[in-house]
């Protein structure tokens, strides 16, 4: 059994050089973000110097959630890689420590790497992801040539009062604000009869209270109206799953999203692939760590083979591509979210093990 010092010195240089890459691609993302984003809201009033550094700080911590499983392949490559060329693994297999032995702390410096990304990560994410959609919802609004990257899409209810059409500049709050809302009156006959545009609609029991509303009707002058109701049957549940995004929500209320549109009938898909996407982040990067010890423990004398590292790197982003894909069905209803979700890990983690058996073990 690894010894408690040796396991402790292999621990903290994966967490070292993890948290080296954590803060390169903060920086790299950072300035790629802030230039991109000046580009786009440098022309609008009320842009600043400062709300753009702001905005982009939001941002960043939703991107580097996306990239944790690169961070933890690369961190773990790049450990064994350094260890290797210091021949600290020869002397640490020469001490009748096994690959399986040193391979623990790593692993356990992962799961840990994990748990923190979907603990602590993922609600300063989602709730920066929401505070810079509010900020760039009121950047925009007023400005009729710009479009949200955050548009919502268009609702249909129908009361006793018609059908109305409802769409958004952008979704505030889960879904229950829309920025730059408009809501186009039908007839019977499906024939458009008004239309309101409003600065800001909120969802209340029963109706939906408009802000600094523009009422346009066929044949009269618009009217300006501080406030308006638009009656609606249309329930905060049914609104927050048709309009929020997943990610914009912290993991910790995830489940009971999930419980409250189950219990209305709801479908939940989205709402569930991404909790159990969270829930399978740590074994993830533990089965990523088995992958990049597959190309990256031989022998320093033997060379570092740019070939077998290269595939390593191309085994892990294909498994970042299948996962996104069996995401995209599990999101849809198409695969049961825990299956899409647990599949790469199973299959990440089995290619791991088989190949280091084979390798270690013969």
């Amino acid at each position: 059994m690894i010894g408690w010092t040796l396991g402790q010195y292999f621990f903290r240089r994966y967490l070292v050089i993890t948290g080296w890459f954590l803060a390169g691609i903060f920086a790299l993302v950072y300035i790629i973000d802030f230039t991109e984003q000046s580009g786009r809201f440098s022309g609008l009033p009320g842009y600043s110097l400062d709300l753009g550094l702001l905005m982009s700080t939001l941002r960043v911590p939703m991107v580097l959630l996306q990239t944790i499983p690169f961070v933890a392949l690369f961190s773990a490559m790049a450990t064994l890689v350094s260890l290797n060329r210091k021949y600290e693994l020869v002397v640490t297999r020469a001490a009748g420590v096994s690959a399986w032995q040193f391979l623990l702390p790593i692993c356990i410096g992962a799961l840990l790497f994990g748990l923190a990304s979907v603990l602590l990560l993922n609600p300063i994410a989602a709730k920066g992801l929401g505070r810079v959609e509010e900020l760039e919802a009121e950047l925009r609004s007023g400005q009729s040539n710009v479009v949200s990257a955050f548009a919502a899409p268009w609702l249909r209810q129908r009361t006793d009062d018609g059908d109305t059409i409802i769409g958004a500049r952008a979704v505030l709050d889960n879904g229950l604000t829309l920025s730059d809302a408009v809501f186009i009156h039908l007839d019977d006959d499906g024939d458009i009869v008004a239309r309101q545009d409003a600065k800001r609609a909120q969802l209340r029991d029963g109706y939906w209270a408009l802000e600094q509303v523009r009422r346009f009707e066929t044949g009269d002058r618009p009217v300006t109206l501080e406030s308006a109701r638009v009656a609606t049957g249309l329930r905060p549940e049914f609104v927050e799953q048709r309009l929020a995004r997943p990610e914009a929500t912290p993991f910790f209320e995830l489940g009971e999203k999930i419980e409250t549109a189950k219990a209305y009938g709801f479908s939940a898909s989205a709402f569930s692939m991404h909790y159990h996407s969270l829930v399978a982040l740590p074994p993830l990067l533990v089965a990523m760590t088995l992958i990049a010890a597959t190309v990256s423990m031989r022998f320093v004398r033997l060379g570092q083979s740019g070939h077998l590292i290269l595939g390593g790197i191309v085994a892990g982003f294909l498994l970042y591509v299948v996962s996104t894909l069996v995401k995209a069905f599990g999101s849809a209803g198409i695969v049961p979210p825990v299956v899409a979700a647990w599949l790469p890990v199973v299959i990440a983690a089995l290619f791991g093990v088989t190949f280091l058996l084979h390798k270690e073990d013969g």
